[in-house]
């Protein structure tokens, strides 16, 4: 089975660990995952610039290596990443910001991926929000 998994809580909230935790099941039970897409709340968890308490887990860190480990397509929504200030080195000068926050492997990109996504996979399964 093919699955989009879109994450729209920030990383400390407990839906972005049940994600992971998802995602790697899906994978380990022998499925697919077309894409992961983080919106809302959810790109903070792309960003580099994020730092865990040490009693805590570092969700962007592990998220990071799933997606390098599996060769995964890790899509950030723009709109919402730049509201946020989660900016690649392309959109930090753009916008004339000193730093970017985020990098390798993420992907800033809009909507229409998710949408895409929706259109490859079997089931797309949401985490977080509202």
């Amino acid at each position: 089975m093919k699955f989009a998994i879109c994450l729209l809580s920030a990383p400390h909230a407990p839906s972005s660990r049940r994600a992971l935790r998802f995602a790697q099941a899906v994978l380990a039970g022998g499925h697919e995952i077309v894409r992961l897409f983080f919106y809302q709340d959810g790109v903070h968890s792309a960003s580099h610039s994020v730092v865990t308490p040490q009693d805590e887990q570092d969700l962007p860190a592990q998220w990071r290596a799933f997606i390098i480990e599996q060769g995964l397509d890790g899509v950030v929504c723009i709109a919402a990443a730049l509201r946020r200030g989660v900016l690649n080195a392309e959109e930090a000068v753009r916008y004339q910001r000193d730093a970017a926050s985020l990098q390798a492997p993420w992907e800033l990109s809009g909507l229409g991926q998710l949408h895409d996504a929706a259109q490859s996979a079997d089931r797309v399964i949401c985490f977080g929000g509202p």
